[in-house]
């Protein structure tokens, strides 16, 4: 990384970032703490035992994971386009607003069924700020971001010989795990199964050569892939996609 002033103006080149070889694994793993820790911390936050741990650790979800999706997004160079900023920046929001609606309706939905509240329209509201339309927000920001730094590294010139797979593999196997997770958990299989198989024929149609210098596109198409063949066979299974609460494993 350097930074650069020029005319009153700072440039940061993060060109080298994309030189370090577990930036995608940090981000696949920190991806996973934040996504499938919380259902593990559901019990009462001792400073404030209306909330839960689990809420704790969510508020610092978007504030921990959005910068290394930053990171990933210029890790290919520090020339980007407006346009690209700019659908960044949107899919970002949708990422962050879905997950904040969601951390305070689940919030709110744990102490009304504490209460034993589960009936009227303040419950139904609730659930549906949590279970829907949060997820709907949320997830669609997690498939935008993707397929945008998909197509950032797919049309980008940066040359870099990178078949050192090992954390790329393990990235995109992680990656691939959560993202159904949260999708068969969140009910959002309608709009992440048919995206996983859209990635996949985005990643074949950009990257018909010099995959192996892609570091990026390997863990998308590792973990889609994982990810529809997790789909496939959970769908087989309870023909169907209940979520893993319903179907008893949580």
């Amino acid at each position: 990384m350097a930074i650069k002033v020029k005319n009153g103006a700072i440039k940061i080149n993060l060109s080298g970032i994309s030189r370090f070889p577990y930036l995608y694994l940090v981000f696949s793993i920190v991806f996973a703490i934040f996504v499938l820790g919380p259902p593990f911390l559901g019990f009462q936050f001792g400073p404030y035992p209306l909330m839960h741990v689990a809420d704790v650790l969510d508020i610092f979800t978007a504030l921990v994971i959005l910068p290394l999706y930053w990171l990933m997004f210029r890790s290919r160079g520090d020339t980007t386009s407006l346009r690209q900023n700019l659908v960044f920046v949107v899919f970002a929001a949708f990422w962050a607003l879905g997950k904040g609606m969601h951390l305070a309706a689940n919030s709110i939905d744990n102490l009304i069924t504490l209460k034993g509240l589960q009936s009227g329209d303040i419950y139904n509201l609730v659930y549906f700020y949590d279970e829907t339309l949060g997820h709907y927000l949320w997830h669609f920001g997690v498939i935008g971001l993707s397929a945008l730094l998909i197509y950032r590294e797919s049309h980008d010139s940066l040359s870099m010989a990178t078949a050192k797979t090992k954390s790329n593999i393990a990235a995109g196997i992680i990656y691939g795990f959560v993202f159904f997770a949260m999708v068969v958990e969140g009910t959002t299989v309608d709009m992440g199964l048919p995206f996983s198989v859209l990635a996949l024929i985005l990643i074949a149609v950009w990257n018909r050569t010099k995959l192996s210098q892609r570091p990026l596109t390997i863990l998308f198409l590792i973990g889609y892939s994982l990810a529809l063949v997790l789909f496939i066979i959970w769908g087989v299974w309870h023909q169907g996609f209940p979520g893993f609460f319903e179907a008893g494993i949580l």
